[in-house]
């Protein structure tokens, strides 16, 4: 049996870390989740199940529950395990479930994720961004602006998350006139300065869009 400890994870790190142990497993098998809530329990629920492995659950304690994955007779199909589904990320709320590198681009309006509490929009921001690193097809570029500049900077909770990005491919463009006014010219920490005729050309080029 695999266990993975997802304790104290947040989403949707629980659902990839499951992703790539169900794409790692060799045959049949059993895969032990361990998570502290139960968002992280239908989340991977729906994962494990959209695979075709069976699941079942069980509250250990105030805070702890085990998520058993089973593939094999009677479970998922091995030789589809390499495309395990990423509905769950789109269910978490933490993003698009697919990009697609070429010409998908993900667009950046603010620092923050929803309306409502800013803690919790600046929390689902950064996991929205750490989602996009996870893709099996990252998008070709990804544009930042007004708010959203403040992600490219140095000082940025995502930063580490947009430069594994751009060392796999992906372009960073921040808005140049964003970064002037909010004082932070001289602090870019990734990607290159763009303009609008620029952003707008690469939105207008773009197959698909994602805006969190």
């Amino acid at each position: 049996m695999v266990t993975v400890n997802a304790m104290g994870d947040a989403c949707p790190i629980p659902v990839i870390k499951t992703k790539k142990a169900l794409q790692e497993l060799s045959g049949a098998g059993e895969i032990e989740v361990l998570v502290d809530n139960e968002t992280a329990v239908r989340n991977v629920t729906k994962m494990a199940e959209s695979s075709g492995a069976s699941v079942t659950q069980e509250k250990l304690g105030e805070g702890r529950y085990r998520v058993l994955v089973t593939v094999g007779e009677g479970g998922a199909d091995n030789a589809g395990m390499e495309e395990v589904s990423d509905d769950s990320l789109e269910s978490c709320g933490c993003g698009e479930q697919e990009s697609v590198k070429g010409d998908t681009i993900v667009v950046v309006s603010s620092d923050k994720m929803g309306e409502g509490d800013e803690e919790l929009g600046h929390i689902l921001m950064k996991s929205f961004l750490f989602a996009v690193t996870q893709l099996d097809q990252l998008p070709a570029k990804m544009v930042f602006y007004n708010g959203g500049a403040k992600l490219t900077v140095e000082g940025s909770a995502a930063l580490e998350d947009l430069k594994s990005l751009a060392e796999q491919g992906v372009e960073i463009m921040t808005c140049g006139t964003c970064l002037d006014f909010y004082g932070l010219k001289d602090k870019l920490a990734v990607g290159t300065v763009t303009n609008m005729y620029s952003i707008v050309e690469t939105m207008q080029q773009a197959r698909r869009v994602i805006r969190p």
